[in-house]
């Protein structure tokens, strides 16, 4: 990484604003790019000769608008280009990492025969107590937690879901093979999260979840009904269509 060398302007600017051009400086001349450390709180009032609340003050800034993140524990980087999903195709979330350049890896939580609860008797549309299949996935994108996958399966439709280890392709890619989506529907909102979810992907307190709840059908029958929570500051859900 190169050393920014840049001196707060003299300009008459507010003290905050000034530590927000030094650091946007530096990213634009390169002294830090995409996935890397910007200087901490502490770093700034040394290097700008700041008070602790100013510089606390442009890194929030900072994260408000995208430019950094922040990863629990370790420090406020460099944004990447928020990874961006499709409303419209139902494609795996290792599909959509790989065809944006990045590596997927995912760590299988749990998977296993579970009892419908009364959410997922709503959502799986099956009587509670049923018994169902349920995974647990932790997604990531380059070594960053870009998705925390929740997922009940109709075993009418799939008895083999809850055997599957997921080791060699995605619970989404395994569904595709057995039973083709035919229909979905999402439903997406902003959420806190609980401190488990927000653990697992890495979040502070005050940044947001973007859950994607979906159910999937293959020839009338529905499927799966998953939740899909995802860092707000890293993920973004978009589209393009054509109207006839």
């Amino acid at each position: 990484m190169k050393q920014n060398q840049n001196i707060l302007s003299p300009q008459k600017q507010s003290r905050y604003h000034q530590v927000k051009t030094y650091i946007l400086d530096g990213i634009s001349q390169g002294s830090w790019i995409a996935g890397e450390r910007v200087p901490s709180e502490n770093e700034l009032v040394d290097l700008c000769n700041v008070s602790r609340m100013t510089a606390r003050r442009a890194l929030q800034e900072l994260l408000l608008e995208g430019t950094l993140i922040r990863i629990k524990g370790k420090g406020s980087f460099v944004a990447e280009e928020k990874q961006q999903s499709s409303l419209l195709q139902i494609r795996s979330i290792a599909s959509e990492i790989r065809e944006q350049g990045g590596e997927h890896q995912a760590q299988l939580i749990h998977c296993s025969t579970t009892k419908a609860n009364s959410q997922v008797s709503k959502g799986l549309l099956v009587v509670e107590g049923q018994l169902c299949g349920h995974s647990e996935l932790l997604h990531f994108h380059d070594s960053l937690p870009i998705q925390l996958e929740h997922r009940w399966v109709n075993l009418d439709v799939v008895p083999d879901y809850p055997k599957q280890d997921f080791s060699e392709q995605t619970p989404s890619e395994y569904l595709s093979s057995i039973a083709p989506v035919t229909e979905a529907e999402h439903q997406i909102e902003a959420i806190v999260g609980d401190s488990d979810t927000r653990d697992l992907l890495l979040l502070e307190e005050n940044e947001a979840v973007l859950l994607l709840e979906r159910k999937t059908w293959c020839n009338g029958k529905l499927v799966s009904y998953a939740r899909l929570y995802h860092p707000g500051n890293r993920y973004r859900l978009g589209t393009k269509f054509k109207t006839s």
